[in-house]
């Protein structure tokens, strides 16, 4: 990943005995972590349902080229998350066993969920499901599911305070490669982060490949998809967060910050990192240490590196 180009603007200072101390400016502003208003203000995202009715499907036939592509799970990992989650699973494709041989064990199972649940369940060749598939690896099953339901924040941010802790957050700047996206939420989801924030626009969402590629972790990772995610990261701050981003030029390395309190870890997009807008919003900027040839990290691997560090703090600490 490479972690975007400068610095930014605001100035911090860290006390040699590694307590945390900011002091400086933001846009002109002073401003401390003490003085800092808490004040309730409820952040909204979209968080629009949009479900497929399964009515509209022929039974013995598979889904056409012109119709959604974000309702469906593939892959044995992505459905058996989805029944241990409790999804709304409206129709299940699944693989049609060659003469005289029976279904692999792990459909099996599945299978027999799906017939337990009263789920609509269909035995197909597997050119149709390859016909079908988009992450070219389904496993020989695929599910027709309600739209994933994005989350909203301040109802993350009251649930992990319920928990008895403050809040971590990963927040994406404009990514958009599932695999990252799906492997993020493995991350999340691994290491107890609180819920991932992502633009609306210019961003992945939540389809199929990203579910396949969190091999189940979308299930029970809160994620919310904000219209505008500069408004979002300051509205956080109202609330008592701290807002630290991920740049190749900053000046403290990732292991040397403090990641206590209520925090939102910001990664930016393949290739540009963060937006200057967002960086603007960053109350500090952490890097990662490079030694080797290469001048850039994955951002799912760059994000795994700081998210677990940050996790190992808090905890240390109590």
């Amino acid at each position: 990943m490479d972690n975007g180009h400068g610095r930014g603007n605001s100035k911090r200072e860290f006390k040699k005995n590694g307590d945390r101390s900011f002091s400086g400016n933001r846009n002109g502003r002073s401003f401390s972590r003490d003085d800092r208003k808490t004040r309730a203000r409820a952040v909204r995202v979209d968080n629009k349902d949009e479900r497929i009715d399964s009515d509209n499907y022929d039974e013995n036939a598979s889904i056409s080229d012109n119709q959604p592509t974000n309702d469906r799970l593939e892959g044995k990992n992505a459905v058996t998350e989805a029944f241990n989650a409790g999804r709304e699973i409206n129709k299940i494709w699944i693989l049609k066993p060659s003469d005289n041989s029976k279904l692999e064990h792990g459909l099996y199972k599945l299978l027999c969920m799906a017939q337990e649940k009263k789920i609509v369940v269909n035995h197909v060749p597997r050119q149709t499901l390859d016909r079908m598939s988009q992450t070219h690896n389904h496993q020989g099953i695929i599910a027709q599911v309600a739209s994933h339901e994005y989350s909203d924040v301040t109802d993350m941010i009251n649930n992990a305070r319920v928990k008895g802790h403050e809040p971590l957050f990963i927040v994406l700047d404009e990514l958009k490669d599932s695999y990252n996206l799906g492997s993020i939420l493995r991350i999340a989801d691994s290491a107890g982060v609180d819920g991932i924030l992502i633009p609306k626009h210019r961003s992945i969402g939540l389809d199929s490949v990203v579910a396949k590629a969190s091999a189940g972790a979308i299930e029970y990772v809160p994620v919310a998809r904000v219209t505008n995610l500069t408004q979002t990261l300051n509205e956080l701050k109202e609330q008592g967060f701290w807002v630290m981003g991920t740049d190749a030029e900053a000046e403290v390395d990732y292991d040397k910050a403090d990641y206590s309190g209520a925090l939102a870890i910001i990664i930016g997009s393949e290739g540009e990192g963060m937006r200057n807008t967002i960086k603007n919003c960053c109350d500090y900027l952490i890097s990662i240490p490079m030694v080797g040839h290469v001048n850039s990290l994955n951002a799912a691997v760059a994000g795994g590196i700081i998210v677990y560090e940050a996790v190992r703090q808090r905890r240390s600490k109590g």
